[in-house]
């Protein structure tokens, strides 16, 4: 039996030999996944941004040569590397020179700053790092040095798209053309072939708690989730699939990136949430399928230009990582003729999803059903007793697409799972008869802004250690346009007062990311507390309810 990394939570072993022996797991790497692909598909165009276009054989040759590059340069099995790319070619053949070599890349979205960054290294033990030289305005050189500072355990730096000065950094460019493709390199890197039960695959997230943690995903676990997920909502070859959402996302990641891959279609990496850019290249592309949030698709139905574009290949869209209103689903069904998927899911591995036949209500009302019928789904009362058809409680999961624990998080795990391994997602909802989930609420300490995930905890944490601030509380914000943004609840110490701005600075000054600044700021007296002498976050959410709905 494959000895897992260490800190990471096994599979109960009798569940892991039914999940195998009924092939519900399909003794698939992600390696494979490229690899088959390749094969059956070798001159198809698969992956276009604004730099490049590949065929599924150009990206193979690209992701040997890089992954021999890795192996050269010391990357070792079972290495944590980060991986924080924007939605570029590139990432193809990082994340997947990874999987073939043993290593375990750790997703970054590319807002992550130095807070984070050195967090997450902290967490994962990683070793190394791919990271873009400079991205927009962003020049990551200095953030990378201020990261090594911190961290000198960091062995090695790759930069991708340098301008030829990124000493004493490794170029992945430079990785790729220094490779031959020898009869011996390639044996050297088919004997590199991890173990599917190995951990493949590792994504932060806020959990339940909103405290940041690393979701280990093993190769059969997430292969399956995703290959299930692909088939539920029909993904298939002919699919041009438009990924505009950041690649370092879940949503994005698995049901579009390694969705498309799995099903043979075409991903167009888009690095832009402009609604023009994003409906030029629907219309030039031919897209025909779009995964994204549903803040994002709001935004392009009420671009004031969007009947001037031809969006008619569009065909269906994907949208999760945030409620999905009625009115949007129906105006996506009836403006833009397509068919709209309404789901839910995240990096620990939940996912359901609407079924093409399904009827215009249910779309509405529900974020469907499970994706894999091999998953169980139940809702569960506060002392942990299921609960019948339509009844409201906790939402929990287990099965073969679902992860078991939180990396080197023993304290986190306990309070994670019931005693029968079901992972407690921190949502609160209810099951019809027919196994259609309905969302009513959340437990956990999270702020779903446009589809970001961001930690209440972890700003309240940064807040706090400001030398006026005598006790803060971070909520989310009801919005129209984003579903949730970050107001920030203050208590000045006694004779203090400071100014939004002056918080803003304070926070930057901590190498907080923009995701991590609060858009909102209410000062308050004596902040309220429950009975459990708790913030009472119930009353500050009615409160800035009132405060906007007077507006």
């Amino acid at each position: 039996m494959t000895k897992l990394l260490e800190g990471v939570t096994p599979y109960n072993k009798d569940d892991a030999e039914k999940y195998t022996r009924l092939r519900w797991w399909s003794g698939l790497t992600f390696g494979d996944v490229l690899d088959r692909a390749a094969d059956i598909h070798p001159d198809k165009e698969a992956f276009v941004d604004r730099k490049t276009r590949l065929t599924y054989g150009e990206a193979r040759d690209k992701t040997n040569r890089l992954a021999i590059g890795l192996m050269d340069l010391g990357i070792q099995p079972l290495d944590r590397v980060l991986l924080q790319l924007p939605n570029w070619n590139e990432f193809v053949f990082a994340y997947f020179a990874l999987q073939k070599i043993g290593a375990i890349p750790v997703l970054l979205i590319e807002r992550y700053r130095q807070f984070e960054i050195n967090h997450l290294l902290s967490l994962t033990g990683a070793t190394a790092w791919i990271v873009a030289f400079r991205y927009r305005k962003t020049d990551y050189i200095p953030i990378v040095n201020d990261v090594l500072e911190e961290h000198p355990e960091l062995e090695h730096v790759i930069t991708v798209r340098g301008d030829g000065d990124q000493q004493p950094f490794s170029s992945l460019e430079r990785l790729i053309e220094e490779v031959e493709l020898t009869e011996e390199n390639l044996t050297r890197l088919a004997s590199r072939r991890p173990d599917p039960m190995q951990v493949a695959h590792m994504g932060p997230t806020g959990g339940t708690t909103g405290a940041p943690k690393i979701v280990p995903r093993s190769h059969n676990s997430l292969i399956t989730g995703i290959e299930y997920c692909s088939k539920a909502w029909e993904q298939h070859c002919q699919d041009i699939n438009l990924l505009a959402g950041p690649i370092g996302h879940d949503l994005t990641f698995s049901k579009g990136f390694i969705g498309s891959i799995i099903t043979c279609g075409k991903v167009i990496f888009l690095d832009s949430t402009e609604d023009r850019e994003i409906c030029d290249i629907i219309a030039r592309e031919k897209v025909t399928s779009i995964i994204w949030v549903p803040t994002l698709a709001q935004r392009m139905l009420q671009y004031k230009d969007l009947d001037k574009h031809d969006l008619s290949s569009l065909k269906k869209m994907h949208s999760a990582g945030g409620a999905s209103h009625p009115d949007l689903v129906k105006d996506v069904t009836e403006k833009l003729q397509m068919k709209f998927y309404n789901g839910y899911g995240a990096t620990e591995g939940m996912t359901t999803i609407t079924r093409t036949d399904d009827d215009l209500a249910t779309i509405c009302s529900t974020v469907g059903r499970p994706t894999c019928p091999y998953d169980m789904y139940k809702i569960v009362d506060p002392q942990g007793h299921e609960l019948p058809p339509h009844s409201e409680g906790e939402l929990v999961v287990k099965g073969p697409g679902v992860f078991t624990g939180y990396y080197n998080n023993l304290e986190e795990n306990k309070r994670a799972f019931t005693q029968n391994g079901f992972f407690k997602t921190g949502d609160v909802a209810k099951i019809d008869e027919r196994g259609y989930i309905r969302l009513t609420g959340r437990i956990k300490e999270m702020i779903n802004r446009g589809g970001e995930s961001i930690s209440a905890t972890e700003i309240e944490r940064l807040i706090s250690r400001h030398p006026d601030v005598a006790a803060v509380a971070v909520i989310a914000m009801p919005d129209q346009t984003m579903g949730e943004r970050v107001c920030a609840y203050i208590q000045p110490k006694a004779g203090s007062h400071p100014t939004f701005e002056e918080i803003i600075s304070f926070l930057k000054g901590q190498k907080a990311s923009v995701l991590q600044l609060p858009e909102r700021i209410e000062y308050i007296k004596t902040m309220p507390y429950t009975g459990a002498e708790k913030v009472d976050k119930r009353s500050l959410r009615e409160d800035i309810e009132k405060k906007l709905q007077a507006r």
